[in-house]
């Protein structure tokens, strides 16, 4: 009797329909009985499958309701500030006892140099500014030798990027921490804010520069030029679209208000940090704008006595890396310069103030109602050339909008009703100023009654400030509650499936003894939950996992050595690999926040240049090549097609080589047509070979073979060599050339790591092959210098082949730089399943596709999994914890962060 199942173009279309292999024409009285068993088992395996959807599905809406209800979305007053700014907050009148502020100066010109820390122009701790810097910006420091300008240290709230430091400088405000997910598709700004104020009063704005400002405030402005934030790679005409404009803007008098916002700086950083040799040019490049824009302005004022105010400000400071995003002392220290009439420096050092009294100060000096939501508190040393009584009308408008926003937080607080320390700094306050006025119209005020009301107000100002910054945000309990218990139902579930499958699937497990190397496996996870608790082991969380890596594979070196196996001498040289190659990850960075000043393999490579680390290069992507060629080797007997196989691996990689050997290391700020060129052909290529050999393998494997498990086998072994070594070739294509050979060696670790699995057979339990990988995958992460601080994400990379900017073309690019890692140990499991050799498999007629499914994938699925979920609900848990720790926003929110994705 014909069997069509005997055919091997049809062997896999009957093993995923009936369940079974090619049978004999005896077998066919058992048919019945086979086909009932598969569908049994089939339900068993849709189960499976459902039961798997429901617990992923629950862990997604649990993170998001924990997000949602965690991360702070800042209440916020609505409207604008209007008339009613001008008088107490219990009061309605429409008549103040004060002509309101004169506008201390006619036209603002706000110019933002991105990234610029004030220790480039002002120092350190009382430190003068390294001489390279000091020399590069002459006109600048001679301003401030010659008491014409008044500079302070601005501190900016973490996050550091653009968009929620434009903000906090606009409306005063303190953004939410997940402003910086928003950071690249930015909105328009509906909050109160300094624009709308002077567009509210018919000024005639213009903006120049970074395209951020046209988004949040889309309309306002009469003239603009605006430029992509994004595009990192360019430092040079990014800046020259700002420049070529300059000259004829200062030359015109119908605007009120100019911005400037040069980006160069910032790419700079992004592309060679502080110490790039790009930065002194740059610097210069920015000196001499502001001399001019001085120029101008003194001779604006002496032609048609127009008194012009520049305010130059930076939005964040940057790490040695260049990079930012965190909270230390470098990225958070920013720039306030202010230069115009009347404005002196008299003091040998700078003040420390915050970004967000910005706002407040700009209002009053050009006598604006200052916006709703503002924090910040006004910076007196401008005002000291205004009258005592206007100083003091100042500080009591400042105090009135804070005192408003006091009120508005509070629940239940009517006017007069606040008790806490604040109010009664106001209400001082207040009396002293009433005290003050009445003795001024009688002559009778005394300096020192001025003092103190200044003290007064000053007390109440900063007490008022520091309050709303620190206030956290209500965060609704049922939301959390329900998010936690979502995502750990979800945990359990996952937990459950993965004991019951592998009791279903390996029944000798419960009489098997547990060895060190697998209760280590858990013992790891225990360990990192722990120490997850303490903010600095999350700051320098990569100890923990080169240390619990090392350590369980120190454990298996010594059973290693114990065993009496054949292949033991094998076995010894590939742990001894992997530990080796560990030892080398560990000290290629100086990873988390403390620490990174000590000297480390990167760091030496860069000491030594360019010539060195791209040699490096050049040595791992043969090495990369070798190991692809060597693990298809394992196939040549499947015929000529592997062969073609293995051609196209070594092109694209031949190709990658071109690329670097041309292009890497000739200067960091060319993007040259020919290179974008060259990296989109490889992009292309890779994509388009690695998609061609996964859908094509398992037909391509069935010509080759009759065994079905072999065919599976096989398929999966060839999709996880495209997997791996495909990713491999776009990481260091992406990464930083310093870091080409950790992905190099990393690879070298989890191929020695399922080699040697796949050579102990059942002996080394599946479980923990893919524990050991997914771990070996956390260590690689720090090992590209990688930390838990949104600082060192590579920006510049994720624009490698782009000529233009693309949220979602450099977004998904970043992604894969970001996370090279751990994925690589995720694709690497397709081919430690194909080449994991496991005894309890039975005869292919005796099994049926459920069973084979969930043995093969099921499992090795589950087991990362399973591990993902338990440490994303123990830290859930513990920033729960955690949530009014003093570095919840800075330490362990970024922590959530890489963890939420």
């Amino acid at each position: 009797m014909f069997n069509p199942c005997n055919t091997r173009e049809n062997k896999l279309v009957c093993l995923i329909k009936y369940g079974y292999g090619s049978g004999s024409g005896s077998g066919s009285a058992a048919g019945g009985g086979k086909i009932s068993k598969s569908m049994a088992m089939a339900m068993s395996i849709r189960s499976w499958l459902m039961v798997s959807a429901v617990a992923i599905l629950l862990e997604v809406i649990g993170l998001l309701l924990f997000v949602f209800a965690f991360f702070p979305i800042r209440p916020t007053l609505s409207g604008l500030s209007g008339p009613e700014s001008f008088h107490p907050p219990c009061e309605h009148q429409n008549h103040t006892l004060y002509q309101e502020l004169p506008p201390s100066y006619d036209r603002l010109i706000l110019m933002v140099i991105d990234a610029l820390p004030a220790q480039f122009l002002l120092g350190r701790d009382n430190q003068p500014p390294p001489k390279i810097f000091k020399d590069a910006m002459p006109f600048t420091h001679s301003l401030l030798a010659n008491q014409m300008a008044l500079a302070y240290h601005a501190k900016a709230a973490p996050p550091t990027v653009t968009l929620p430091r434009l903000k906090a400088i606009t409306t005063g405000s303190i953004g939410g921490f997940l402003d910086v997910l928003f950071n690249f598709n930015t909105q328009a700004l509906l909050d109160d804010n300094i624009i709308a104020q002077f567009f509210r009063i018919g000024w005639k704005m213009v903006m120049l520069g970074d395209e951020t400002w046209l988004k949040l405030f889309p309309g306002l402005f009469t003239r603009h030029d605006g430029v992509t934030s994004f595009f990192v790679k360019d430092t040079v005409q990014v800046d020259h679209n700002v420049s070529r404009h300059l000259t004829y803007e200062l030359y015109k008098n119908d605007w009120n208000l100019l911005i400037l916002h040069y980006l160069g700086l910032d790419h700079i950083g992004h592309l060679g940090g502080r110490s790039s040799v790009m930065m002194e040019p740059k610097l210069q490049e920015m000196d001499e704008i502001i001399k001019l824009i001085h120029s101008s302005a003194i001779q604006s004022r002496e032609s048609d006595h127009r008194r012009t105010l520049l305010v130059v400000v930076s939005d964040h400071g940057m790490q040695e890396n260049g990079n930012h995003g965190g909270s230390s002392y470098e990225e958070t220290d920013s720039l306030a310069l202010f230069v115009g009439p009347g404005i002196s420096h008299v003091s040998a050092t700078y003040d420390t103030i915050n970004q967000v009294d910005l706002t407040p100060t700009l209002a009053l000096l050009f006598g604006v109602p200052i916006p709703k939501n503002n924090a910040g508190y006004l910076i007196a040393d401008l005002f000291h050339p205004v009258e005592d009584h206007q100083l003091l009308r100042a500080m009591e408008l400042n105090s009135w909008q804070l005192l408003r926003l006091l009120q508005a937080q509070a629940t239940d607080s009517t006017c007069g009703s606040l008790e806490d320390s604040s109010s009664s700094l106001y209400f001082d306050a207040a009396a002293l100023h009433a005290s003050w006025k009445s003795k001024n119209v009688l002559k009778s005020a005394s300096n020192e009654d001025f003092k103190r009301t200044v003290l007064a107000y000053n007390e109440f100002l900063r007490t008022a400030s520091d309050q709303l910054s620190r206030r956290a945000t209500d965060k609704p309990i049922g939301l959390l509650a329900s998010g936690v218990t979502a995502m750990l139902l979800s945990c359990v579930m996952f937990l459950g499936l993965l004991l019951k499958l592998g009791q279903e699937l390996y029944p000798n497990v419960q009489t098997h003894k547990f060895q060190l190397s697998e209760a280590l496996v858990g013992g790891i996870m225990v360990i990192i939950v722990l120490c997850m608790g303490s903010s600095s082991l999350v700051e320098e969380e990569q100890y923990l996992w080169h240390f619990t890596t090392s350590t369980f594979f120190l454990v298996l070196l010594r059973k290693t050595i114990k065993s009496t196996t054949r292949n033991r001498g094998r076995q010894l040289y590939l742990v001894a690999v992997i530990i080796i190659s560990g030892r080398i990850l560990k000290g290629w960075h100086q990873g988390g926040v403390n620490w990174t000043h000590l000297p480390d393999i990167s760091k030496s490579l860069e000491i030594l240049g360019n010539p060195y680390i791209k040699l490096l290069h050049i040595i791992s992507m043969l090495l990369v090549i070798g190991l692809c060629l060597y693990t298809l080797s394992s196939l040549w007997s499947r015929g000529n097609i592997i062969i073609l196989i293995g051609l196209s691996y070594l092109c694209n990689g031949l190709l990658v080589l071109q690329y670097v050997i041309k292009h890497h290391g000739n200067g960091a700020g060319t993007i040259g047509n020919d290179a974008i060129v060259a990296v989109r052909l490889i992009y292309g290529l890779i994509i388009t070979s690695v998609t061609l050999v996964v859908i094509a393998s398992p037909w391509l494997m069935s010509f080759q073979s009759e065994d079905l498990v072999l065919v599976i086998k096989d398929s999966l072994y060839l999709s996880g060599t495209t997997y791996m070594f495909g990713w491999c070739l776009l990481q260091l294509l992406l990464q930083q050339p310093v870091n080409a050979m950790v992905i190099s060696l990393l690879l070298v670790q989890i191929i020695s790591t399922i080699c040697y699995a796949s050579r102990g057979g059942s002996d080394v339990m599946q479980w923990v092959e893919v524990a050991a990988i997914y771990y070996l995958g956390m260590a690689g992460h720090f090992s590209l210098g990688n930390t838990n601080t949104l600082a060192t994400i590579d920006v510049a990379g994720a624009f490698t082949g782009i000529s233009s900017h693309s949220t979602v073309v450099s977004g998904v690019i970043m992604f894969v730089i970001t996370y090279a890692s751990p994925m690589l140990g995720l694709l690497s499991l397709v081919m430690s399943i194909a080449m994991k050799e496991n005894n309890t498999i039975p005869n292919i007629h005796e099994i049926n596709m459920g069973q084979l499914l969930k043995m093969i994938l099921g499992f090795p699925c589950l087991v990362p999994l399973g591990l993902n979920s338990l440490l994303l609900v123990a830290y859930t848990i513990i920033l729960l914890v955690m949530r009014n720790h003093l570095f919840i926003w800075t330490v362990f929110s970024p922590k959530y962060i890489y963890q939420f994705f």
